[in-house]
């Protein structure tokens, strides 16, 4: 009985301690839900003082401008006499532009080039973009969808003359296809235009060009065309200005990155399909993702627009700097370089293949990761598109089953035997079979025509691609995961790189060479999360010179003969302070690589001089950065060698 009773009672402890302890775990659990749901009413950007904690200023010099590069002033005027555009003109040019937004932004500034070159007038060019959706706002036309159409006009009219259309008595002409119609490359010469456009140009009155290819202009021109390069510059950075709209929202998108009083980093990470296809970088995926870009390789050998085998080795590809960055692989980087656990990156593209898969790793190092969708709120950005007229619902339709006789007829009518098996019996077909990426994968060679829908998304990625340029542009460190991939066309990290160099040389913008990058990873590829020491130190070298001289001769070694505008120097720039002729590099062709800038006129100095007493001391450059971090990594690998010699009770000698 005893014994019995004792049983009892500590079964009824337990029961008491098993309800207490139920009790304490639901009440931590309200608490904590309490917490997150007030935490998912506020928008991240009112809330990042109190997610970022104190301000992280350990490392500043990640931040700050590269100091050498600090002479360097954006100066893209006339410099020799430039005469205005002849009030008789030799005809019309209006043209259409495909392509999404860093095709359309190269090719403005091709057209205004080559009506300069032609002395002809400029119609506003079409954006078939946002022209082949249906619906999208009427408060924009082609060219309003993306920029100020007044502004475009007002500040080229000392270069060229441009109207909003074609006169009334040729617009009939122009529907009958009466007039000739031209589709250059984007490697078409000057002469190109001044011996085959230029005679029917003064015949017919007016020329059509449709651009494709992200441009109709050779990036680089002979010696004696400076001047047209130069308003290419003044084209891009100047007028070609986003309508006012844009611009508002993305200053709020940059006001909100920066409420915390800390600095920001951009990262656009390229992972577009088309250009995975075009180097064969399928084998960076998996599964469907990879069969996606396989198989629009395919298509693009078949279209002749690539001659190489549809199978290649991704690996090999990769390890020639022919494929992005993955952005595991960037987090690392950021990470060798030093950057905060806190730090804040914006991510910036309207479209990424992979989707949000592959962000987990660079998430994971780099909580602080955020989009458009992060800054701005829904009704923002719907704002921003305008009314537009709802689209129809798509249905899906259940294919009509066959009655058991139909089944009966066709199986005698299957002609002599063997027969075909009967067919097996039916399976219902689930919505995902028959719509999006695996409906057209499996049943058809082909890709779909693009539906309603999709056409609106894709004029709707053009105002994403616009404010992640005006984010990316103001931010404090740009760094690309895929610019200078050797296909000839433009690319989004390619303009903003060169929209940075013009406006504010000296901001850090890493220009980093993919194929060393490449060779540091597979140094360490086995166990790419724990470098050793010697691995951090080299990468932090390469990526820091990356941001001056050696980074700029690689641009303009690499990047300029396929697109002037990711590197506008010497053309578009000026010295406060002449370069000494020992740091002036000329390429074989004789064209500067660095340096060749003229000086800048004094009204220029003035405005530096002004600027650089505002600044607060003096801001180290990128070579005494290295040096600090690299002092600093021997200090800490220095005081882990002590520990390490306590823990195991042994000597410790200070120079091993």
């Amino acid at each position: 009985m005893v014994f019995r009773s004792r049983i009892k009672w500590i079964a009824l402890l337990v029961l008491i301690l098993s309800v207490g302890s139920l009790v304490v775990h639901l009440s931590i659990t309200k608490s904590s839900g309490v917490q997150l749901a007030s935490y998912a009413r506020d928008s991240l950007w009112q809330d990042f003082d109190s997610l970022l904690g104190s301000q992280d200023f350990r490392n500043k010099h990640l931040w700050r401008p590269v100091k050498s590069l600090e002479t360097l002033q954006p100066y893209a005027n006339p410099r020799n006499s430039y005469p205005a555009p002849s009030s008789k003109s030799n005809g019309f040019i209006y043209a259409k532009i495909f392509g999404g937004f860093d095709k359309i932004r190269s090719s403005i500034c091709d057209l205004v080039t080559i009506s300069r070159l032609l002395n002809a007038t400029l119609i506003i060019p079409e954006l078939q973009e946002s022209l082949r959706s249906k619906g999208i706002s009427n408060k924009f036309k082609s060219f309003s969808y993306l920029y100020d159409e007044e502004q475009f006009i007002s500040f080229l009219k000392n270069d060229v003359i441009i109207a909003k259309a074609l006169p009334e008595s040729l617009k009939a002409a122009r529907k009958r296809n009466e007039f000739p119609l031209f589709k250059p490359k984007n490697s078409a010469s000057p002469n190109y235009y001044l011996e085959d456009v230029l005679p029917k140009l003064k015949k017919a009155n007016v020329i059509g060009l449709i651009v494709s290819d992200g441009g109709c202009l050779q990036s680089t021109l002979p010696a004696s065309m400076l001047e047209l390069q130069r308003l290419r510059c003044r084209v891009a950075f100047h007028a070609l200005q986003l309508r006012s709209e844009i611009q508002v929202l993305g200053k709020k998108m940059v006001d909100r990155l920066r409420k915390s009083g800390q600095p920001f980093l951009s990262y656009h990470p390229g992972l577009l399909r088309d250009k995975l296809a075009y180097h064969g970088c399928a084998e960076l995926f998996q599964d469907l993702h990879s069969e996606l870009i396989q198989h629009r390789r395919a298509q693009m050998i078949k279209q002749k627009f690539i001659s190489e085998e549809l199978i290649v080795d991704s690996r090999v590809r990769r390890d020639k700097g022919l494929c992005p960055l993955m952005p595991e692989e960037v987090g690392i980087l950021l990470k060798a370089l030093g950057y905060s656990q806190k730090a804040i990156i914006y991510l910036a593209g309207s479209e990424m293949f992979g989707g949000q898969r592959v962000l987990i790793p660079l998430r994971a190092m780099f909580p602080n990761l955020v989009d458009r969708t992060s800054l701005c709120s829904t009704e923002e950005l719907s704002e921003l598109v305008g009314p537009e007229t709802p689209l129809p619902e798509i249905t899906f339709e259940m294919p009509t089953r066959k009655s058991d006789k139909q089944l009966k007829e066709e199986w005698n009518k299957a002609g002599t035997r063997p027969r075909p098996l009967p067919p097996p019996p039916d399976r219902p077909i689930y919505q995902h079979e028959k719509e999006g990426w695996y409906g057209w994968l499996t049943e058809n060679d082909t890709e779909p025509t693009p539906s309603p829908i999709d056409l609106r998304n894709q004029a709707h990625r053009l105002l994403w691609d616009a404010l992640d340029f005006v984010v990316s542009v103001e931010a404090d460190v740009f760094f690309p995961g895929f610019n200078n991939d050797g296909s000839g066309l433009p690319d989004f990290s390619s303009l903003v790189m060169g929209q940075r160099l013009y406006e504010r040389p000296s901001s850090r913008t890493y220009r980093l060479d993919r194929k060393v990058i490449q060779e540091f990873f597979n140094i360490t590829r086995k166990d790419m999360y724990h470098p050793n020491r010697n691995w951090t130190v080299h990468v932090r070298k390469h990526l820091n010179s990356s941001l001056g001289e050696s980074g700029l001769i690689r641009q303009s070694m690499l990047s300029k003969p396929r697109l002037f505008l990711s590197h506008p120097l010497p053309e578009c720039s000026c010295r406060t302070s002449p370069l000494e002729d020992s740091r002036k590099i000329r390429g074989d062709d004789g064209r500067f690589l660095y340096g060749g800038e003229d000086e800048c006129p004094r009204w220029i100095k003035s405005a530096g001089v002004e600027k650089s007493q505002t600044d607060d001391g003096d801001q180290p450059d990128y070579e005494h950065d290295l040096l600090t971090e690299q002092s600093e990594t021997e200090e800490e690998f220095a005081k882990s060698k002590v520990a390490s010699a306590f823990d195991q009770d042994e000597e410790w000698d200070p120079n091993d």
